[in-house]
């Protein structure tokens, strides 16, 4: 790993180490370096080195709510505001519980793509009318619901 003007470059051992982490973040230190032939205290230092610069943000858990039996539907939203107040917008979402994901893009306009997730239709429909819609600088929301996951992941492995 190489910082040059605040920019970090990855070398590939780092990207190794990446992946094995994201495939599970359990392993350890000694499992990572067997199989990348590698001792543990590289490995051990390589990944201390990304977390002491923000590369790994955090180790988490990703659930699979079908598996434990908790009824839900997931949802992306497309909400469309007024330019103006799109930040504002968007850091009011990442706040509500019920939003796991919260992005902008630039199209022809300015767009907040959020993912949503809700115990059914009926709360989800309530979530958008009485929490989103009112929201200032909200012009319109176009929402999709997810019918079936293919992936589901932190990030890409490499880029």
């Amino acid at each position: 790993m190489k910082v040059k003007k605040q920019t970090i470059t990855l070398d590939d051992l780092d990207w190794d180490i990446l992946r094995l982490l994201q495939l599970d973040a359990k392993k350890t230190y000694s499992e990572i370096g067997r199989k990348l032939k590698i001792a543990h205290s590289t490995v051990y230092e390589r990944i201390k080195r990304m977390e002491n610069c923000g590369i790994i943000k955090k180790y988490t858990v990703i659930i699979d709510l079908e598996k434990i039996g908790k009824k839900h539907v997931t949802a992306f939203m497309t909400v469309f505001t007024d330019p103006k107040e799109s930040e504002e917008v968007a850091k009011k979402l990442a706040e509500m519980k019920e939003v796991v994901e919260v992005a902008t893009s630039l199209s022809e306009e300015l767009l907040i793509i959020a993912k949503v997730v809700a115990e059914t239709q009926e709360n989800l429909h309530a979530f958008i009318a009485q929490k989103v819609v009112p929201l200032p600088g909200v012009l319109r929301i176009r929402t999709s619901i997810a019918t079936r996951k293919f992936k589901e992941s932190e990030t890409a492995s490499e880029i």
